[in-house]
């Protein structure tokens, strides 16, 4: 069992990267970070990853210990998704083209790892 919340947290990040990876999806970037500033309200992406036929996918990582109180995938509350969906906005900012994407989330509870694609819309 990791020993910190943040080390808890990679150790999630890397079941979940593992998990889609073996789903087909690649590997584009880890840990996308939007700074708080005048023009950002601030954010993170934890995995952004490219499906086989080009889609982009947006991936909240999300780990509880149990299942309790609605488990790992109820914690993506709809301030989250609204975070997440500002991070993403400002890293599409930066493609020449924008291809079709989706935001997914990988919930994991007590070890068991859920995927739910296009978990929530823009």
């Amino acid at each position: 069992m990791p020993a910190t919340p943040k080390s808890a947290g990679d150790h999630a990040e890397t079941l979940a990267l593992q998990h889609l990876q073996r789903h087909g999806l690649a590997l584009v970037r880890r840990n996308y970070r939007v700074a708080r500033g005048p023009r950002a309200r601030g954010g993170e992406i934890d995995l952004i990853l490219r499906e086989r036929d080009g889609t982009l996918v947006f991936v909240e990582v999300r780990s509880r210990a149990d299942a309790a109180f609605g488990g790992a995938l109820a914690s993506v509350t709809a301030r989250k998704q609204q975070r997440l969906v500002l991070a993403a906005r400002h890293y599409l900012a930066q493609l020449a083209q924008v291809p079709p994407c989706r935001f997914d989330v990988v919930a994991i509870d007590a070890g068991a790892v859920q995927w739910v694609r296009a978990a929530f819309d823009a």
